[in-house]
């Protein structure tokens, strides 16, 4: 099978258009289309129809897509390994995640990581969510760190903790000392919303549409980092998770459970065929010492939700070892 023709394909399939992929590959659009004409040819199927300037693809390239991206991402990462066979030097653990578990769960685990071992080195990327799964069909990782469920489906996954759904507060607000807030309590407060690709914006929609209520939103965010220093400037409240929380909030914002109870699973994720890091049992454990912390309150971080146990596994989550 010809590598460029692959690289092709790829490329249309992220960027839309033959004309685009020939530009980021530096190839001619006439020699983009061969390529993509001898692929068509070897695998005996159209992969796109054209509709205007844009090439929609096919049932058939929506399945073939993950493996052309397996396929090349194993070959790119071949010269890379030699380079470090020939130096000697020992690969970094190449974590991805996405933004919102960054600052309270996934740096936090990298310095508990690192202070076990000072030999370790670590490649972090974060990535929104939506561009998370491509990242994942990329297959250029040794451990993912998500919240649940994973965005690529049949990629097994590792659960760590529960968490509960919470409203973050500025802690001077009138509601910050309530047992619990429903969406009658808040219905009032602007609402600073997290977007509707976010896991957490998908469960409060659901609950919202369980119970028939509605939150006008005021301010869209698309990262819970932003949705929480809004909150801390007083433009209205959020809904957020202990783990995720930044710690250098937690003395700034008010935590109060959310009710109907909501849970927000953590787990992480490996490739589906690793080449297991030698420092992967490391980072792993260094996340369950993380969550532990947290859950028991010995961190700077906030105390997880009454109840609920560090390890607790959601249903229908693998808790099989790596």
């Amino acid at each position: 099978m010809n590598i460029k023709s692959l690289r092709i394909f790829v490329r249309i399939m992220e960027e839309g258009t033959l004309a685009q992929a020939a530009v980021v590959l530096n190839v001619s659009q006439p020699a983009a289309s061969r390529l993509l004409g001898l692929l068509e040819q070897e695998i005996g199927c159209a992969l796109f129809h054209r509709d205007k300037k844009r090439l929609v693809p096919t049932a058939e390239a929506e399945l073939f897509y993950p493996e052309a991206m397996r396929i090349l991402a194993s070959l790119d990462g071949v010269p890379a390994l030699f380079d470090q066979m020939r130096k000697n030097v020992v690969a970094p653990l190449r974590v991805i995640c996405h933004p919102r578990i960054v600052n309270g769960l996934v740096l936090p685990a990298i310095a508990e990581a690192s202070g076990r071992d000072p030999e370790l080195r670590i490649k972090l990327e974060i990535h929104h969510r939506r561009d998370l799964g491509r990242r994942i069909m990329h297959g250029q990782y040794d451990i993912g760190i998500s919240t649940l469920p994973l965005p690529v489906e049949k990629l097994a996954a590792h659960a760590l903790v529960s968490t509960e759904l919470h409203v973050a507060l500025p802690r001077e607000h009138s509601l910050a000392d309530r047992e619990f807030l429903t969406a009658q309590d808040v219905a009032g407060e602007p609402y600073i919303a997290l977007d509707e690709s976010t896991v957490i914006r998908r469960i409060v929609d659901r609950a919202l549409l369980k119970a028939e209520r509605h939150l006008a939103i005021a301010h869209e965010v698309s990262a819970g980092a932003a949705a929480y220093r809004l909150v801390r400037y007083g433009l209205g409240f959020t809904f957020a998770d202990p783990l995720a929380l930044d710690p250098d909030l937690v003395d700034q914002l008010a935590l109060v459970p959310w009710r109907p109870a909501s849970k927000v699973d953590f787990g992480y994720f490996l490739p589906e065929q690793p080449r297991r890091h030698n420092r992967l049992e490391t980072m792993i454990d260094s996340l369950r010492s993380v969550i532990e912390m947290r859950c028991s309150g010995r961190s700077d971080g906030p105390v997880l939700s009454p109840g609920l146990p560090a390890l607790s596994r959601p249903v229908g989550i693998s808790d099989a070892g790596p």
